[in-house]
C-alpha cells in the first residue's frame, strides 16, 4: 500500500458568499471553482412520497444555518418508483444538487459510490426521513473542519439525547451496541444512527477495504477506523422515529450478526491490512493502541460466549451424526473431542487474543486437558439418565447440553486464569501505552 502523508491539521472553512467567517450564510451553492466543503449523501430507495418534501426541508436548513458552503448528493438505490424522477426534477430547480443513480440496492454501496466520486473535503450522509434533528448537523461538521476529528457520528444512546421511538428498537439498539462493545471492544456508542460525516482523505483509505452493502456497513466503517487509530467524535442528537420506516428489523439484525462474525474473522486472519492502513494513515504503532481492552473480562466473556454457542451448535450436530453409527458415550466423546479442538482454535486468537505459530501445541494440549473435564461431566450425564431408563434422542440431547454449559463455564475459567493467562504487568504497560 502506498504511504501517505499526514492530512492537514485544519481544512479551510469556506464562508457562504456575502458573509464574514462567523455569519449566518446565505447561499448553498458551491462557487464555480471550488467545490463545496460539506457533501451529504441522501440514500434513497422508492421515496418518492417523501423525497420532495425531505430535500426542500433540508435545503432550507442550510440556506439558513449551516456556515459552510454544502451540497446535496441525492443517491437512487434502484428505485422502481418515480423517485429518481423526481430527484433529477430537484436538481434541475436547485443548484448545489447531484443526482447519482445506482442499479444496485443497499445503503453501504450508495455511500461509498457517493462518497468516493465526491470533489468534497468532508463527506456526510442522513436517512431521507431525517429523524435526526438538523440543528445538530453544524456540530457534526465542525469537529472535520477543525481537523480535531477523523469522523463524526450522531449517538442517540447518550444520556443528553433526546430520543422518539418504541420500546422494542431501544431494547434491540442498546442490545447490539452492546455487543459491539464486548466482541469487536468498540468504543462508540450507537453503531446504526443515520447521522455520520467523515474527511475524504480519511474516507478515500477505509472504503475500499468496507465490503457490506447494506446496513451493516455503518459498524464496518466504525470498526475499521477505530483499530486504525482515528479519532471519532460522538454527537448526541434528538431523535424521532419513523413510523413509516421500511427497515426489516429481524433481517437487519440477522444480517448485522453476520457482518460481526465476518469482520471478527477477517481482524483474526488479516483480510483487512490495519497495519498498513495506519502506516498509511500517519497514526501510531498498532502495538500502542488498545491492547488493553483485548484482556478485559466483559469483553472476554462476550466474545467466548459467541464461540460457546457455535461451538455447542457444532458440537450438537456432531453427536447427532456419530449417534448414528454408535452409542451414545462413544458418539459424545467423539464430538466432544473435535468440537473442543475447534473451540480452542477459535478462542485463542478472537477472545485471548493468541496469533502466530507461538504456543500453539502447548495452548491445544492444555485444551484437551479441559476438554477432559467436560468428558467427564457429560459422560456422567448420559450415565446418569441411561441409568434411571431408556431416554429418548432428545432427553440425550438436553442432558449433554447442559451439562456442556456447565463444562464451558470452567473452560472460561481455565482459559483465562491458566491455559491464556496474560501477566498483570503486561496489561498494565499496555495500557499506559494507550493514555
Amino acid at each position: 500500500m502506498t504511504t501517505t502523508s499526514n492530512p492537514p491539521t485544519m481544512l479551510e472553512a469556506r464562508p457562504r458568499p456575502g458573509h464574514g467567517p462567523q455569519g449566518v450564510l446565505s447561499g448553498s451553492s458551491p462557487t464555480p471553482t471550488a467545490p463545496a466543503l460539506v457533501d451529504i449523501t441522501i440514500p434513497v430507495y422508492n421515496e418518492e412520497r417523501s423525497l420532495e418534501l425531505c430535500v426542500r426541508r433540508l435545503h432550507s436548513h442550510l440556506e439558513g444555518n449551516f456556515p459552510y458552503t454544502c451540497s446535496i448528493t441525492l443517491a437512487d438505490n434502484a428505485s422502481t418508483d418515480s423517485t429518481l424522477a423526481i430527484a433529477r426534477a430537484l436538481a434541475g430547480e436547485i443548484s448545489g444538487i447531484r443526482v447519482l443513480h445506482l442499479d444496485m440496492k443497499g445503503r453501504g454501496h450508495a455511500l461509498r459510490t457517493a462518497w468516493l466520486t465526491s470533489p468534497s473535503p468532508i463527506v456526510a450522509y442522513m436517512d431521507v426521513d431525517l429523524s435526526t434533528d438538523l440543528n445538530a448537523l453544524g456540530t457534526l461538521v465542525a469537529p472535520l473542519v477543525s481537523g480535531h476529528s477523523d469522523l463524526a457520528v450522531g449517538t442517540r444512546l447518550s444520556r443528553t439525547s433526546r430520543v422518539v421511538r418504541g420500546p422494542k428498537r431501544e431494547f434491540i439498539s442498546r442490545s447490539y451496541n452492546l455487543l459491539l462493545r464486548g466482541v469487536l471492544a468498540a468504543h462508540f456508542s450507537d453503531a446504526q444512527c443515520g447521522f455520520k460525516a467523515i474527511r475524504t482523505d480519511v474516507a478515500r483509505q477505509l472504503l475500499p477495504h468496507t465490503t457490506d452493502d447494506a446496513w451493516f456497513f455503518d459498524t464496518e466503517l466504525l470498526v475499521l477506523a477505530e483499530r486504525c487509530g482515528l479519532r471519532v467524535h460522538e454527537v448526541p442528537v434528538d431523535w424521532t422515529d419513523d413510523p413509516d420506516s421500511k427497515v426489516d428489523i429481524v433481517a437487519t439484525a440477522v444480517a448485522d450478526l453476520r457482518g460481526i462474525a465476518r469482520i471478527s474473522r477477517d481482524l483474526v486472519n488479516g483480510r483487512i491490512p490495519v497495519a498498513e492502513l495506519r502506516a498509511a494513515l500517519a497514526r501510531k504503532p498498532l502495538e500502542d493502541d488498545g491492547g488493553a481492552a483485548r484482556h478485559r473480562l466483559f469483553g472476554q466473556l462476550m466474545r467466548f460466549g459467541a464461540v460457546g454457542v457455535a461451538s455447542t451448535l457444532f458440537y450438537v450436530l456432531l453427536f447427532l451424526g456419530f449417534r448414528l453409527v454408535a452409542d451414545p458415550q462413544w458418539s459424545n466423546f467423539a464430538a466432544l473431542l473435535v468440537s473442543a479442538v475447534a473451540n480452542t482454535t477459535v478462542n485463542r486468537s478472537f477472545t485471548f487474543g493468541r496469533t502466530g505459530p507461538e504456543g500453539v501445541l502447548r495452548h491445544q494440549f492444555l485444551g484437551l486437558l479441559v476438554f477432559g473435564i467436560g468428558w467427564v461431566l457429560t459422560a456422567g450425564a448420559l450415565w446418569g439418565i441411561h441409568g434411571l431408563g431408556s431416554p429418548n434422542r432428545t432427553i440425550e440431547v438436553v442432558a449433554v447440553v447442559l451439562a456442556n454449559l456447565v463444562a464451558t463455564l470452567v473452560k472460561f475459567l481455565a482459559f483465562r486464569l491458566w491455559i491464556f493467562r496474560t501477566p498483570a504487568h503486561h496489561i498494565s504497560t499496555t495500557a499506559e501505552a494507550d493514555k
